[in-house]
């Protein structure tokens, strides 16, 4: 099946400047989107075809509301939104500052509130858009020594499909994808060392984590390719969906 309704149109994407955000936006513009990707920072890169880097930190929100302004003002009307930036904070609850919590929350949570926010605002009128959240599945299972991320993960997996129901009247759907672990630098940088990857694969059950049954770690496109089908015409009649994307180490859909 042939994914359809990108050509031309805008998307914009947080936390592009690598893994799952980079091969979001690599498919994007494969299927003849015009992609705004948004990162903290980027370093020098080769200009790409309708492709827009800038830097944006969704945990301010004025800065998100002026960048979706600019957007639509000098690039057009923004159909697509894909909100991907996160931070990754590991450790017991009890040993978790107040910072640590504040922070994991302020970009999983905030940014996604900050940009849909903004980039609903701008669809609601013209009655169509798309919205993409990419939470984690960490969001429906209990992670041991990952408290804080998996709390902002919850809240953020509930906030849009709450945004979903209210948008639902103007034809803006609203989707999550839940990835489980994926070879990007979040997950290879909780390796101790070269079995990481077997461990995940296999379980680890000091840690209460069941293993992958489809024996293999997640690739960024496989993430990719999840939110492409929630933001294509091919899934115009599905909104407020929880897509997990783990192998079935969760057991869940």
């Amino acid at each position: 099946m042939q994914l359809t309704g990108f050509r031309n149109r805008i998307a914009l994407v947080s936390g592009a400047g690598g893994g799952i955000g980079a091969a979001v936006v690599h498919a994007l513009i494969e299927a003849g989107a015009r992609v705004v990707a948004t990162d903290l920072d980027w370093p020098q890169a080769a200009a790409v075809d309708g492709l827009t880097r800038l830097p944006l930190d969704v945990r301010d929100a004025s800065a998100v509301d002026a960048l979706v302004a600019s957007v639509e003002e000098e690039i057009g009307p923004i159909r697509f939104g894909v909100s991907l930036a996160g931070v990754l904070t590991t450790g017991l609850a009890t040993e978790t500052s107040a910072a640590d919590w504040r922070q994991t929350f302020a970009v999983n949570t905030d940014g996604v509130f900050h940009l849909t926010r903004a980039l609903a605002r701008r669809m609601g009128p013209r009655r169509e858009g798309a919205l993409v959240a990419v939470s984690s599945n960490a969001a429906g299972v209990p992670r041991y020594g990952m408290a804080a991320y998996a709390a902002s993960k919850a809240a953020t997996t509930m906030y849009m499909r709450s945004l979903g129901l209210e948008l639902a009247p103007l034809g803006i759907r609203c989707n999550i994808v839940a990835p489980g672990s994926t070879r990007t630098p979040m997950q290879t940088g909780m390796w101790a060392d070269a079995s990481g990857e077997q461990r995940v694969i296999a379980g680890i059950p000091e840690q209460f984590k069941a293993g992958i049954p489809l024996g293999k770690i997640g690739e960024p496109e496989d993430v990719a390719a999840a939110v492409m089908f929630l933001l294509s015409d091919q899934a115009s009649h599905v909104t407020m969906a929880d897509l997990y994307v783990d192998g079935g180490a969760t057991q869940r859909a």
